[in-house]
């Protein structure tokens, strides 16, 4: 077969502010190197005291220790930031320390980490996302999941706050729109990850999945970054409270 025709899309973010929550592996590193690629300035944040604690190299990024599940770490992480023109969401956790998400304790704290956190962000975040110059406004970008959408038996807690992060972000997106913030999410599809990696290794999980997913794979972190970059840019500047699914086709199955 002869070489394919280029099909690739630039973003420049250069100037910008961007914070990332959870953008220390998986998707949420996939989109930090991808705004950083563009040119930004990128905050990300992780649950260790510092990037040497990682396998992956962070020192591109301005590295904050922030766990999602403690409010007071929320707020200073909050208080910190003077500029922001870009705050993706992405922070999030199925079993918090492997416990059962049917007890009604692990329930709650899953609801905290997965939505509750992030809106807290949104919300402490405001001021400063109201003052960017960033052309089409500044963004705020929430990680869904199709957990939203369709029921994942063994994590009820993480399916009901990525539900409510659908509905918390067209609430946003009404909320904030006179204050120059579009407020936008993605639901990916199945991607290859940290958090998704037990899951990754029994045929017997996965299979039903790729047979309902039209292209028939798993997805990678770096598919679904673009999808962010674009949401957080100008080329999207007449949407708000929109999810946009990026899943391989699996959602167009009835």
């Amino acid at each position: 077969m002869g070489k394919g025709l280029v099909n690739s899309v630039d973003f420049d973010f250069t100037g910008s502010e961007v914070l990332v929550t959870g953008g220390s592996s998986g998707i949420g590193l996939a989109i930090a190197s991808a705004f950083a690629a563009a040119g930004a300035h990128v905050i990300v944040t992780g649950t260790r005291s510092s990037t040497d604690d990682y396998e992956s190299d962070l020192r591109r990024f301005d590295y904050r220790q922030c766990i999602m599940s403690d409010r007071q770490q929320i707020c200073d992480l909050a208080g910190s930031i003077d500029a922001l023109d870009v705050l993706v969401n992405n922070a999030g956790q199925v079993m918090p320390n492997g416990r059962d998400e049917y007890d009604p304790d692990v329930f709650e704290e899953s609801l905290q980490i997965n939505v509750s956190a992030a809106f807290r962000l949104a919300r402490l975040l405001q001021p400063s996302l109201s003052r960017s110059k960033l052309a089409g406004g500044a963004a705020v970008i929430n990680l869904a999941s199709l957990a939203s959408f369709f029921a994942v038996e063994f994590v009820p807690g993480y399916g009901a706050a990525k539900a409510a992060v659908v509905q918390m972000t067209k609430t946003l997106a009404v909320r904030y729109a006179g204050s120059n913030i579009r407020v936008n999410a993605i639901a990916p599809g199945l991607v290859a990850s940290k958090m998704t990696a037990p899951m990754l290794t029994l045929d017997a999980l996965t299979r039903p999945h790729l047979d309902r997913t039209p292209l028939g794979r798993i997805g990678e972190p770096d598919e679904i970054a673009p999808a962010v970059l674009f949401l957080a840019s100008s080329a999207s500047r007449f949407m708000t409270g929109h999810t946009l699914v990026v899943d391989g086709g699996f959602s167009a199955k009835g």
